[in-house]
């Protein structure tokens, strides 16, 4: 045929012994054998088609097909129950278990079966509630041993919280571990946040008080941990948050556990104020708490000291402030401490930064001048008077009395010294009292007339009117000078009052009351002096009223010194004279008015009725 023609002319090309001739519809396995004999050469061609071939093979090859896809469905089916029955439970047993390991202890083994792997998911439930029992007791307990545990902390919290001192613990890196709200708010930082993890060294303990970087090894905290033992210490700053230093008290104690030191704990305070009270008492040991001199103790110290050839001539000055009782007496305690103040300024603005100047009374101070000469010492005294020549506390003119004495040698003892220079303070007082006196009063005067002009006039009109009653009244010329001191000093009492008693503004009721005391005033610093110690009752008595209605003490009718008398009708005449805006003759004549109305009840009426005569004849 056709086909095996051209499946011919292939193996002719190709040369292949066997093969197979795709011909589309009509293939063909081709077997080709040459037999090659002598006298032979043939060519054996066989085609046989192939769907000839297979056909048999392709009809068992179908039921093969069938019978292999109904094993496999079998198979298929077999598995599926195998793995149901075998496997999935052995898979639900693993799930659970990976369950439990992870925590869960809610899940369980469904036990469908009473076979081995029943017995075992049963005993496997059990296992796992049991582990549920101990867990959830085991919890239980944990939160009671939690809650136990937060309520000690809380009340050692508070405990530390409620305690005064500060406290901090360190690890044994120096970080904190814990503070209470002392060390907080004593540092200056907001909440314990600021501090916790943070290096305490590095923190607040960085610096000296002077500047300078406090080394590590030298801390005693730092020190507490590394040898294991307490340390203290009172000497040393701590740094606030701000970075200002205070003085601080502090111990430090090392943390052990199971014999090992796991850290410290610092307990500390703020000791500036308890510094400063003791600098306080240490200064004031040595020093006059008035006036910041030396004090006796010190005096003494320094003057053995300075009892050495080396220190020859030593002078010695001894000083007595003048006029300290008039001031404590007239202006009070604090014009006292004020002029005491002011004389140890002078005193110690005179000397020299080697001197030692000391108070060691009420009103007398010394002063030690080593390698001095008692010429050079004289000298210091003129500077000390010229230091107070112009000074003045309230109306006190400022005064001292001053002795000097000088050792050359060791013939005399430091207790013949001081005791010369206070006998020569003693002579210089003794010469210059009528001048320190006259000095005291004139300066009250000057200064009481220098607030107001008014009450110059004043002083000066009722001193010549009561000299000229006086004469008139036919009295003697002591008396009569005496009369006229008395009215011009009448009203020096006023100089412990304010400047609303002598300038004539309107007083009220309580100011009044008040000022009816310049007498009293008056006549304690006029009993102050031996040159007006005559004149002071008759100033304390001026304000007496013939009626017995006067003050300060009442007296009445005769009881009044005579020259009181005179006084208090001198005094409200020109008061009354100089009272208002009339014209000066209306003025005088309201004045004549009311020593006429007032003779017999304020006033003496036979003095009144002369003095009316005398302003009459003019």
């Amino acid at each position: 045929s056709q086909a095996v023609h051209q499946a011919y002319q292939e193996y002719l090309k190709d040369q292949q012994a066997f093969f197979l001739y795709r011909g589309g519809a009509s293939d063909l396995y081709v077997a080709v054998q040459e037999i090659r004999m002598p006298g032979i050469e043939w060519v054996v061609f066989s085609a046989i088609p192939r769907s000839y071939l297979l056909a048999p093979v392709m009809a068992n090859l179908t039921w093969t097909i069938l019978l292999v896809i109904l094993g496999l469905i079998l198979a298929m089916g077999l598995n599926i129950y195998v793995t149901r029955r075998l496997l999935r439970p052995m898979q639900t047993l693993l799930q659970v278990s990976s369950a439990l390991s992870d925590g869960d202890l809610s899940q369980r083994v469904a036990i469908l079966r009473n076979d081995e792997i029943g017995v075992i998911s049963s005993s496997f439930n059990q296992v796992a509630d049991k582990m549920q029992r101990l867990i959830n007791s085991l919890e239980e307990t944990v939160r009671d041993r939690t809650a136990d545990l937060e309520a000690s902390n809380s009340q050692l919290q508070l405990i530390l919280d409620s305690t005064a001192e500060a406290i901090y613990g360190i690890d044994l890196e120096g970080n904190c571990t814990f503070c209470n709200r002392s060390s907080i708010e004593l540092l200056g930082y907001r909440d314990a946040q600021d501090l916790l993890g943070k290096n305490m060294h590095q923190l607040l303990h960085h610096t000296t008080r002077d500047g300078k970087p406090f080394p590590l090894q030298d801390c005693k905290v730092y020190q507490a941990i590394q040898n294991g033992h307490g340390y203290a210490a009172d000497d040393e700053v701590f740094w606030k948050a701000d970075q200002s230093a205070f003085d601080v008290a502090y111990h430090a104690y090392p943390q052990i556990k199971n014999g090992n030191v796991v850290g410290g704990v610092i307990t500390f305070m703020d000791i500036t104020e308890r510094r400063e009270h003791e600098e306080k008492i240490r200064y004031l040991n040595e020093h006059d708490a008035l006036t910041g001199l030396f004090n006796r103790r010190v005096l003494e110290h320094r003057l053995n000291e300075m009892d050495k050839p080396e220190n020859w001539p030593l002078s010695v000055i001894f000083a007595d402030i003048n006029g300290l009782k008039l001031t404590n007496d007239i202006f009070g305690h604090a014009a006292g401490e004020e002029l005491i103040q002011k004389s140890a300024q002078i005193l110690a603005q005179s000397c020299r930064e080697k001197d030692v100047v000391a108070r060691i009374g009420g009103d007398e101070f010394v002063i030690l001048l080593p390698s001095t000469s008692k010429a050079n010492a004289n000298k210091l005294l003129e500077r000390i008077r010229d230091g107070f020549a112009g000074a003045r506390v309230a109306a006190v003119k400022c005064s001292i009395s001053l002795g000097v004495e000088t050792k050359t040698d060791s013939d005399l003892s430091l207790e013949e010294i001081l005791a010369n220079a206070e006998n020569e303070m003693y002579k210089d007082k003794t010469l210059n009292r009528q001048t320190v006196q006259q000095d005291a009063i004139d300066t009250i005067v000057e200064t009481l007339h220098g607030r107001s002009k008014r009450e110059g006039d004043h002083s000066r009109s009722v001193s010549e009117l009561c000299a000229r009653l006086g004469r008139a009244l036919r009295l003697n010329e002591p008396q009569i000078k005496t009369l006229e001191r008395a009215g011009y000093l009448h009203d020096i009492g006023k100089i412990a009052f304010d400047d609303k008693a002598v300038t004539g503004e309107r007083l009220d009721e309580d100011e009044m009351e008040a000022m009816q005391q310049h007498a009293i005033v008056g006549y304690r610093i006029l009993n102050l002096f031996d040159e007006t110690l005559d004149l002071s009752e008759y100033v304390y008595s001026h304000h007496e009223r013939w009626d017995g209605k006067g003050y300060p003490r009442g007296l009445k009718g005769e009881q009044i010194p005579l020259l009181s008398r005179i006084v208090a009708i001198a005094e409200t005449y020109d008061r009354v004279l100089h009272r208002g805006d009339l014209p000066l003759e209306q003025r005088r004549e309201q004045a004549l008015g009311v020593i006429r109305n007032a003779a017999g009840t304020q006033f003496d009426p036979n003095i009144a009725a002369e003095f009316l005569t005398m302003m009459a004849e003019g």
